[in-house]
């Protein structure tokens, strides 16, 4: 809403005028809308602060039911929802 005709306002092209956490939130947005059974999150935290990741988190947690997703962190907290968890090592 920050930007001068809101939700409205055109970005072009590499989103230049978002900032990293913004864009990360339009990627998730884009990747739940599709409605795939099958979704890849690659650190979909990381450029997030604290509230805005609770909040991302709550969503995910919510829309990833009844579809197979791996999700990929470094911080084991962001997984406290996960089925299954898988440590590597080294």
């Amino acid at each position: 809403m920050r930007l001068p005709q809101g939700y409205d306002t055109r970005v072009g092209d590499g989103s230049a005028r978002l900032s990293v956490g913004e864009k990360q939130r339009i990627h998730l947005a884009r990747a739940f809308l599709k409605d795939a059974p099958v979704l890849l999150l690659d650190e979909p935290t990381s450029a997030l602060d604290g509230e805005s990741e609770l909040a991302v988190m709550a969503a995910v947690q919510r829309l990833t039911q009844g579809r197979t997703t791996l999700m990929v962190a470094h911080r084991p907290e962001t997984l406290h929802f996960a089925h299954r968890i898988v440590r590597l090592e080294g």
